[in-house]
């Protein structure tokens, strides 16, 4: 993307630009993405629905710099994400995004606090300073009796609860969670829903995330269709 393209939406934490990405799969090119374009803007809620197959965790993995298109750009805070070095792309996902999956991915031996300070142990914070921070979040996402508790201890939406401020304690400017209510009763599912509503709104936030879930797609600012390859903004009632 050029400069001048990027200055029209300088607001926002993430552009996706014309992406398109082709698979080649036993001698045949299959176009999963087509001329894929997206402005997020802080604080913005985006819901991105479609079938199973329709490329939704592929583009998750582009805006997330951890697979690159085949043509096309993806910026994330003012820098375009393809164009630079693997190690400046890890640093500006660590810095910029976070992550939140349908199965949590906490590692089963550590506790809820040393869990969420992961990251910040990784951006050579002190584990003290670390462990603080990672305890506030907790505490922010209602489980500041279940500190010291392991994975196994805990409810499945506890455990969601968890991976949400591990995504959070890096203050990133967007986070991408990819089905983070499929796994969860339809009660629990509304308790996050309401929770991720509340942190939106404390930390400004910007929140992507893909689901077959209708009343939380509902929910967010603006929803898009990934369909034929190609993503469509469908009005939101």
């Amino acid at each position: 993307m050029s400069d001048q393209s990027f200055v029209a939406t300088q607001d926002a934490v993430m552009v996706c630009d014309d992406v398109c990405k082709t698979y080649n799969e036993a001698g045949n090119e299959v176009e999963v993405l087509r001329s894929v374009s997206l402005s997020v803007g802080a604080g913005e809620r985006i819901a991105i629905i479609g079938s199973s197959g329709s490329g939704k965790s592929t583009l998750l993995n582009m805006l997330g710099g951890l697979e690159g298109p085949t043509s096309g750009s993806v910026t994330v805070g003012g820098e375009v994400l393809y164009q630079t070095s693997e190690k400046r792309r890890s640093e500006i996902r660590n810095r910029m995004l976070g992550f939140v999956y349908q199965f949590h991915h906490l590692l089963p031996e550590f506790t809820a606090v040393e869990n969420v300070a992961i990251p910040l142990m990784l951006a050579k914070q002190s584990p003290a300073q670390a462990a603080d921070k990672a305890k506030v979040l907790l505490e922010k996402v209602g489980l500041s009796h279940r500190l010291s508790h392991k994975p196994a201890q805990l409810s499945g939406g506890e455990r969601q609860r968890v991976a949400i401020a591990r995504a959070l304690v890096t203050e990133p400017a967007c986070v991408l969670m990819d089905e983070p209510t499929g796994n969860l009763d339809r009660q629990t599912a509304a308790e996050i829903q309401a929770l991720m509503s509340q942190l939106n709104q404390d930390l400004n936030t910007s929140f992507i995330i893909v689901t077959h879930d209708p009343d939380l797609a509902k929910k967010m600012d603006r929803i898009f269709e990934l369909t034929d390859g190609g993503l469509v903004e469908i009005t939101n009632h």
